[in-house]
C-alpha cells in the first residue's frame, strides 16, 4: 500500500482531488485507474475529476487533469483556478503572475487574495473556430449549425466546445438533449456541450461535460466558449459575467484573447491507502 495525499478543492461546485506529485508520485500508468477509482462519489472520495500538480517540463508549474472516467482533459478552467490556489498556499507560487504548462499549452495565470479568498484570472488563449483545432469534420461553417436537433456553434477554448443558444437553461432536459451532440460525428474526439441563455449583457450556461458524462455545477473553459459564439453574434461586448449553477465567472476579451476570472476553494484534506498493484 502506498499513502497518497489529497487536497479536496472546487471552482464554482466542479470539483477535484488535487496530488501533489512532489511528495505522493502516481504512476503515469496508473493516473487513469485512480480517477476511475476516487472521483466516485459515496464509493470513493467523490469529485469531477483529479489534478495532479506535477513536476515542471517546460514551465514552472505543470497541470494534468483526469476526468473521472479516466481519460485525461486538455485544460481545465474551474480546475487550473483551484490548481493555482493550491500552489499558492503550498508555497510553490507567490501571488501575482506565473505561467502553467497543460496538454493545451502553457497559461499565464495571475492569483490574489481578495477578502479572505483567492482568486484567479486566466489567460485562456484565443478562442478557436478552425477545423483543425475544434476539432469538426464535414461542417464548413462553424456557426449555427444543425447537430442532434439543435442550433450548434463550434469552438475550442482549451478543449471542443458545442454552444446551443435556448431561451431559459432550466427548460433544457440536459441528459436527453446533451448526449446525441457530445456524440456526433462532427466531434470525432467528443464535445462539451453548453446550453446558453442571454441575460441582459450577461449569460447563464448549463454544461454537459465530456468525461464526466453529464452536468458539473459550472466550466470554467464552457463559459468562455459561450461568452466567445455569444461575442461573435454580437450579443455581447467585450466582458460579461457567466452565471453558473455553482457560481458566477468574469469573462472578458482584450483583442480576442479570452481572459477567465473566478474564485477557488478548498474543502478539505486527506489520505487513501492505495494499492498500485490492484488498481
Amino acid at each position: 500500500m502506498t499513502e497518497i495525499k489529497f487536497t479536496k478543492m472546487h471552482g464554482n461546485g466542479n470539483d477535484f482531488i488535487v496530488v501533489n506529485e512532489y511528495d505522493c508520485p502516481v504512476p503515469d500508468d496508473k493516473k487513469a485507474a485512480f480517477a476511475r477509482k476516487y472521483c466516485v462519489r459515496r464509493f470513493g472520495v467523490g469529485a469531477d475529476g483529479v489534478i495532479f500538480f506535477a513536476k515542471p517540463l517546460h514551465a514552472p508549474l505543470h497541470m494534468r487533469i483526469f476526468n473521472e472516467d479516466g481519460s485525461e482533459a486538455e485544460m481545465c478552467g474551474n480546475g487550473i483556478r483551484c490548481f493555482v490556489k493550491y500552489a499558492m498556499d503550498a508555497g510553490h507560487m507567490k501571488p501575482g503572475t506565473a505561467k502553467v504548462e497543460t496538454k493545451a499549452g502553457v497559461l499565464e495565470v495571475e492569483g490574489r487574495r481578495e477578502n479572505g479568498r483567492t482568486v484567479v484570472k486566466v489567460n485562456m488563449g484565443k478562442p478557436l473556430f478552425d477545423a483543425a483545432k475544434v476539432p469538426c469534420t464535414g461542417m464548413g461553417e462553424f456557426f449555427n449549425m444543425p447537430v442532434g436537433g439543435c442550433e450548434v456553434s463550434a469552438v475550442n477554448t482549451g478543449v471542443p466546445h458545442a454552444v446551443v443558444f435556448v431561451p431559459a437553461v432550466d427548460e433544457v432536459d440536459l441528459m436527453k438533449t446533451a448526449p446525441p451532440i457530445r456524440y456526433d460525428r462532427h466531434f470525432p474526439k467528443g464535445t462539451n456541450v453548453n446550453f446558453v441563455a442571454r441575460e441582459g449583457p450577461n449569460l447563464r450556461v448549463r454544461t454537459y461535460e465530456r468525461g464526466v458524462e453529464g452536468e458539473t455545477f459550472s466550466c470554467g473553459t464552457g463559459s468562455v466558449a459561450a461568452a466567445a459564439v455569444a461575442r461573435h453574434h454580437g450579443y455581447i461586448r467585450d466582458s460579461t459575467v457567466v452565471y453558473t449553477k455553482g457560481g458566477e465567472l468574469k469573462i472578458s476579451f482584450v483583442n480576442d484573447i479570452a481572459y477567465m476570472e473566478g474564485g477557488a476553494e478548498t474543502v478539505f484534506e486527506g489520505k487513501v491507502d492505495v494499492d498500485f498493484a490492484a488498481l
